[in-house]
């Protein structure tokens, strides 16, 4: 495979080959009993996805068929055309404040816009071989950054937690503001049902990788809601978002902006770069943590047919209605844990994943939005790990703490790209100061050096120090 790589017309070939060797170990053993194994891990991984789109969308400004349609259509995509054998490709926490930021200004459509972008960026660095140098972001910033994004989604969820009807916003200084502001709306069956999402994700996941927590907590919400805690005031998906449409295959094209001022390009730009960069890092990332997690013996992921994967998904998704999507660590490690084997296992969730939508649709509507709260609060939760923090800290060097704690307390004030940017900015002009500082001593050594030689006045060295 990789000799085909050598030429641009060989990757390219490799690159659109959907049956390559990412299905090798399906070979291995008894075939039957191996893509029976696929399809359950695609089966469980749908039931475990499908809240979380629909919380992922709603995050974002988006509504929760979005969500739904988006990580099935990524899924396959991502499963066809990507580099890992495992990742499992769908909506995932970091986007969140990207997407809700941009939907706060512009449409739908701007948002397919500058999805196409990143897409076309990131098939361009699959083709130039870039996956390699990506990958080079060091970890620390990478876990201050998980950590700014857990923030900020704990915060945009504390309205939904709390009962609210009123939307608290995106940035934390008017969300902080506003969870006082409309204390008043304060309902405690929201609080409950909440916690008690959040308590039966954490507990499922502790019991068996075979029970979709997230699932489980919305059947525990609907039932309160329908039941005994009817007429406490709840607000239920169809209360902001009305009935959710089984026709799940939209087709939506990109809106050029009517004018372009200097603030439109610089958005068109910044969100591009912000889809971007996280669709990099974060399949990357995830690729990487699938192969190790899997004990992967065989063919490793490839990070430039990754990139190329990436985007495909991030031109196609959210022209089905969809929006960005990258590979998501959670559900990656779900997929793995219940035996996933090759890249059949996404293409099932895509076929589970719509199936079970259509037939849970009128259910889901009814679910209260404190699931969904609590569901996100699970995953900002688990966002950040404690191996992940002990490695930064057991470095030799202070400076990797320094750039996640940097990363992590910039991100939510600021935004990603001034956080992330100035992060890999410090981390650059750091890196170069200290090669410097090490030339310098090595050249002061080589002056003594050569000084000693001369005062010694030692045959053997011809050269004249200077």
């Amino acid at each position: 495979m990789k000799r085909n790589e050598e030429t641009i017309l060989g990757r390219l070939a490799y690159f659109m080959n959907p049956f390559d060797g990412r299905y090798e170990d399906l070979k291995k053993g008894n075939i039957t009993g191996n893509i029976i194994k696929d399809l359950t891990a695609g089966l469980i991984v749908a039931m475990v996805a499908i809240p979380m789109a629909m919380g992922f969308a709603m995050a974002s400004g988006l509504r929760p068929e979005q969500g739904i349609v988006g990580g099935a259509v990524a899924g396959l995509l991502g499963a066809l055309f990507g580099g890992s054998k495992y990742q499992v490709y769908g909506p995932t926490a970091a986007y969140i404040p990207i997407i809700g930021g941009l939907m706060a200004t512009y449409s739908h459509g701007f948002l397919v816009l500058a999805s196409i972008i990143a897409g076309v960026l990131l098939m361009i660095s699959g083709v130039s071989k870039l996956g390699r140098v990506i990958a080079k972001v060091p970890n620390s910033i990478v876990v201050g950054f998980t950590a700014g994004i857990a923030v900020v989604i704990a915060f945009s969820q504390m309205g939904e937690v709390l009962g609210y009807e009123s939307k608290i916003g995106y940035a934390l200084d008017e969300q902080l503001k506003n969870i006082i502001d409309f204390s008043h709306e304060f309902n405690i069956y929201a609080s409950i049902i909440a916690i008690a999402t959040f308590i039966i994700c954490r507990m499922a996941k502790k019991i068996s990788p075979f029970l979709p927590g997230p699932l489980l907590g919305l059947a525990l919400g609907l039932l309160a809601a329908q039941t005994f805690w009817s007429d406490t005031g709840l607000i239920l998906i169809k209360d902001k978002f009305g009935s959710i449409p089984t026709d799940f295959f939209v087709f939506t094209l990109p809106i050029l902006p009517t004018s372009w001022t200097s603030q439109v390009i610089f958005d068109l730009i910044y969100y591009a770069v912000a889809i971007y960069f996280v669709a990099a890092v974060e399949s990357l990332l995830c690729s990487r943590m699938a192969d190790r997690l899997a004990n992967n013996k065989g063919i490793p992921f490839n990070p430039n047919k990754e990139f190329w994967g990436q985007g495909i998904v991030n031109i196609f998704t959210p022209l089905f209605n969809g929006f960005p999507h990258t590979g998501a660590l959670a559900r990656t490690a779900v997929n793995i844990k219940l035996g996933a084997m090759s890249p059949l296992a996404g293409i099932a969730k895509f076929t589970f994943k719509l199936l079970l939508a259509a037939f849970l649709a009128s259910y889901l509507e009814n679910v209260p939005m404190a699931c969904i709260g609590g569901i996100l609060l699970y995953v900002a939760t688990n966002m950040v790990k404690m191996e992940e923090l002990k490695e930064i800290f057991a470095m030799k060097s202070n400076v990797h703490v320094i750039l996640m704690v940097y990363t992590a307390l910039m991100l939510p004030f600021f935004g990603f790209l001034t956080a992330v940017l100035s992060a890999i900015g410090i981390y650059i002009i750091l890196n170069l100061m200290s090669k410097n500082h090490i030339i310098k001593k090595l050249d002061e050594a080589d002056h003594i050096s050569r000084a000693f030689n001369y005062i010694k006045g030692n045959k053997n060295n011809s050269e004249k120090f200077d």
